[in-house]
């Protein structure tokens, strides 16, 4: 074990993690409909340089080679999302055969591999039927969420061990339906929060959905970070309370242990804003989780002003670096609420250099994987439930406004040729790996 990895469980997995339309490609084939990020990137000026998912990856063609190349890495599990609008076109009625067997044969790959598949469900591709429809805000996208689940878990529920229904909600509802950053594009602050509700209604409603055919490994993903006051001014720590409620306790509270915060709903009546909550619902929402997955990136400090900078180095995203917020997010969650946590999506983009033999040096990803790593470790080491890590992600990709010019990936991505290339922070966790296992 290595001084990044010093007090992880002999059994803490590793692995890498993807989504559908950042990756697949293959947007019109197979009977696949539309989704809102078809849609919405479309939209003149939505994404940098116009840039869409169409290709991307070329995953749904290139897939046999892309599991050989996960399981080159050594890793033990694979994040991947089903795109509703391929196994649902309309998301609603029969399932599209031709799209769902590309998922099986992606888990049969994993599988002959030995690597395990870890699926989530919904990773924002809203088919664009259910957008205009209403969306999110309406209450009867969360049952046509459910009966999706129950589609994919015919066909792959006898080899997938691991569901996750939702990724992100926060960016679904605040990036899609209050600041019209990402896909509907929508810009009203009480569509999204009803959103909230919707989407975690959604999520109760598959997860029971989920355990009633017998799942006994189910969670949901949410992005989130440490939130803290810049001084004790009132007005500052007012402000990180906030961005907390919205952020964190919004979704985790309810999940856990069926309420909405007070003062966050107070906030909202402030705003003239409630959430579209029905007798029942909280109970349904709260169905008993076995993983909740952390998906960590920065942390944020407040004042009455809007968020602070810290004078640290930041990313190709401008985020700045904070793996000491990821220990205190990880010990928060584990005092607060008390569940089993995975880190299903922790990484950066930069800028990486080609050097002339073809080599990707990315020394500053492997610094920023390191020192998270280190973080979970110490996260660990004071009594959190950590799991497992899956770095984000497995290559460079679609990154959604940004389009393709911002490199998350472990394996760098020629959108020209479609090359993969490992790059040096793969080969460094491909060996933290290794070296943890021997």
């Amino acid at each position: 074990m290595s001084e990044v990895t010093a007090g992880l469980p002999d059994d803490f997995f590793w692995g890498v993690a993807t989504s559908a339309y950042q990756i697949e490609g293959a947007w019109d084939v197979d009977g696949r409909g539309l989704s809102i990020w078809d849609t919405f990137s479309r939209r003149p000026g939505a994404v940098a340089n116009g840039e869409n998912g169409d290709v991307a990856c070329d995953h749904y063609n290139r897939m046999p080679a892309d599991v050989e190349l996960i399981a080159s890495l050594g890793v033990s599990t694979y994040r991947f999302s089903v795109s509703w609008p391929r196994v649902q076109p309309g998301g609603r009625g029969p399932v599209n055969s031709r799209g769902l067997d590309f998922y099986s044969r992606l888990v049969d790959a994993l599988l002959e591999k030995g690597v395990d598949p870890w699926l989530t469900l919904y990773h924002w591709d809203l088919p664009q039927e259910l957008e205009d429809a209403g969306g999110w805000p309406l209450r009867d996208t969360a049952y046509r969420f459910q009966e999706y689940a129950g589609l994919v878990h015919d066909a792959l529920g006898d080899r997938v061990r691991t569901w996750t229904t939702l990724n992100e909600p926060w960016c679904s509802t605040m990036l899609g339906y209050e600041s019209g950053r990402h896909a509907p594009g929508r810009t009203n602050f009480s569509e999204a929060m009803r959103a909230v509700h919707h989407l975690l209604l959604g999520h109760g409603l598959a997860a029971r959905e989920l355990r009633s055919r017998g799942v006994s490994s189910l969670g949901i993903t949410l992005n989130m970070g440490s939130h803290s006051a810049a001084s004790d001014d009132p007005a500052d720590v007012d402000a990180a309370r906030v961005a907390d409620g919205l952020g964190t306790r919004i979704y985790m509270d309810p999940l856990v242990f069926g309420r909405y915060p007070a003062d966050v709903v107070a906030d909202l009546a402030a705003r003239g804003v409630s959430l579209p909550v029905v007798d029942g619902d909280l109970a349904v929402i709260s169905t008993p989780l076995d993983v909740v997955g952390v998906n960590y990136y920065t942390s944020h400090v407040h004042s009455g002003g809007g968020v602070v900078s810290q004078g640290l180095p930041v990313t190709a995203m401008g985020w700045e670096i904070v793996p000491e917020g990821f220990t205190s997010l990880l010990l928060r969650l584990q005092r607060d609420y008390g569940v089993p946590l995975v880190i299903t999506e922790n990484g950066a983009a930069f800028d990486d250099l080609v050097v002339e033999d073809g080599r990707v040096v990315d020394l500053d990803r492997v610094s920023y994987l390191s020192s998270h790593i280190s973080a979970v470790a110490a996260a660990v080491r004071g009594g959190a439930d950590v799991r497992g890590y899956l770095a984000w992600s497995l290559m460079d990709n679609f990154e959604w406004g940004y389009g393709y010019g911002k490199r998350f990936g472990l394996v760098a991505v020629d959108y020209s040729s479609q090359e993969r290339v490992l790059k040096q922070s793969a080969v460094w966790y491909r060996d933290l790996i290794s070296r943890g296992r021997s």
